[in-house]
C-alpha cells in the first residue's frame, strides 16, 4: 500500500458507512451464551449486590427471564443451581429431583428454542465450597470423577442440551464422555473449561453461587495466571478426552491465551466474561466513568477478535439490544 502522502489511512474511516463496511471484527448475539443463577421457592427475582442486573430466580421467574433472552435473538443459556442444603459431597448435583434438572425440564418446555447448558461442579453444592471430595485438606480427584459424570448424567437425563465441567480436576471430561456414551448419549457435547485460571475476578461469582471455599483456595486445581504454555497442554488434553468445545476463562485478562488458543486448534473457541469483569464495568458506570454500551461492545470485540467463537457474558440482553439497535 502506498505511503503517505499518496497513502491515507484515514480515507477509509470519514463516515458511519465506511466504518461498517470495512469492519474486520463484530459480535454478534448469535455468539452469546447467557449465564443464569437457579434457587429454590417460587416467584423469587432477586437482584446480586455485586453484580447489578444479574439475579437469583426461582425456576417460575427464570423461565419468564430466559423468554425475554430468547427473544432478543439469544440462542443459549448456562445453568448455575444453588440447591436448599449442602453436604460434604455435594450431593444436590447429581440430585434427580435437584435444582438444575428441574430447571432444565421447565426451560424445555416453555423455551424450547433454547440451547440450555448446564455446568457441571460440586463447588455450589458442598459445604466446604471445593470442587471435589475433600480429603483432609486436600481435593481427591479420582473420588470426585465420579460424582462428576454421575451429575453430568443427571442433566443429560433432564433434557440438557450441553455439558460443561468447570471443576478443573484431571480426567474429567474423558470420564464424564465415557458415562455419556454408556448411557445413550453419544451426541450429547461437552463444552469444557479448558483453561480455567486461578483469578480474582471471580469474586461476585461466588457471591452469587454461594460458592466460596471455606477453607484454603482452588490453586491446587485451576490454573496459576502466569502460565500459558501449561493451557495448551490443557486445552489439548481435554480435546484428546472428548471436549467439542473448549473455553478460556477469564476472557479479558487472557486475551493472549484465546488468541495463542485460536491459532493451535480448530475445534470452537469459548471465552467467559466473568462476574468480576462485569462488575467493574457496572461500578465504573454507576459513577459516571464509562458509557456502559460503548465499553461493553469493546470488550466483546476484543474477546471475539481473539478468537472466541462463543462468548459467556452476564452482559447478553444488553449487549443484543445494543448490537440490534445499530444494524
Amino acid at each position: 500500500m502506498a505511503m503517505f502522502p499518496t497513502g491515507r489511512m484515514r480515507r477509509l474511516r470519514q463516515t458511519a458507512n465506511l466504518r461498517k463496511m470495512l469492519r474486520e471484527t463484530m459480535p454478534s448475539v448469535d455468539d452469546f451464551v447467557f449465564p443464569v443463577f437457579v434457587v429454590p421457592g417460587k416467584g423469587i427475582k432477586k437482584e446480586i449486590s455485586s453484580m447489578p442486573g444479574c439475579f437469583h430466580h426461582s425456576v417460575d421467574t427464570l423461565t419468564e427471564e430466559l423468554k425475554e433472552a430468547a427473544s432478543l435473538g439469544i440462542r443459549a443459556a448456562i445453568l448455575f443451581g444453588l440447591p436448599e442444603s449442602k453436604d460434604e459431597t455435594g450431593s444436590g448435583a447429581y440430585d434427580e429431583k435437584g435444582i438444575i434438572p428441574t430447571a432444565v425440564g421447565a426451560i424445555k418446555k416453555a423455551v424450547p428454542e433454547l440451547t440450555v447448558i448446564t455446568d457441571v461442579c460440586l463447588c455450589e453444592y458442598t459445604s466446604h465450597g471445593h470442587c471435589g471430595v475433600v480429603q483432609g485438606n486436600t481435593v481427591d480427584n479420582d473420588k470426585t470423577l465420579e460424582l462428576l459424570s454421575r451429575a453430568a448424567l443427571v442433566y443429560a437425563k433432564a433434557g440438557a442440551d450441553m455439558i460443561a465441567p468447570s471443576d478443573m480436576m484431571d480426567g474429567r471430561v474423558g470420564s464424564i464422555r465415557k458415562t455419556l456414551d454408556e448411557n445413550g448419549f453419544s451426541n450429547l457435547p461437552i463444552m469444557s473449561y479448558a483453561a480455567k485460571y486461578a483469578s480474582a475476578f471471580y469474586g461476585p461469582f461466588r457471591e452469587a453461587a454461594q460458592s466460596a471455599p471455606q477453607f484454603g483456595d482452588r490453586r491446587s486445581y485451576q490454573m496459576d495466571p502466569p502460565n500459558w504454555r501449561e493451557a495448551m497442554r490443557e486445552m489439548e488434553e481435554d480435546i484428546e478426552e472428548g471436549a467439542d468445545i473448549i473455553m478460556v476463562k477469564p476472557a479479558l485478562a487472557y486475551l493472549d491465551i484465546l488468541q495463542r488458543a485460536r491459532q493451535a486448534f480448530s475445534c470452537p473457541l469459548a471465552a467467559y466474561n466473568v462476574s468480576g469483569e462485569y462488575s467493574m464495568v457496572k461500578a465504573a458506570v454507576k459513577n459516571g466513568w464509562l458509557d456502559e454500551k460503548q465499553i461493553v461492545l469493546e470488550i466483546l470485540t476484543a474477546i471475539k477478535r481473539a478468537g472466541a467463537d462463543i462468548i459467556l457474558t452476564y452482559h447478553a440482553k444488553d449487549a443484543a439490544r445494543w448490537l440490534k439497535s445499530s444494524q
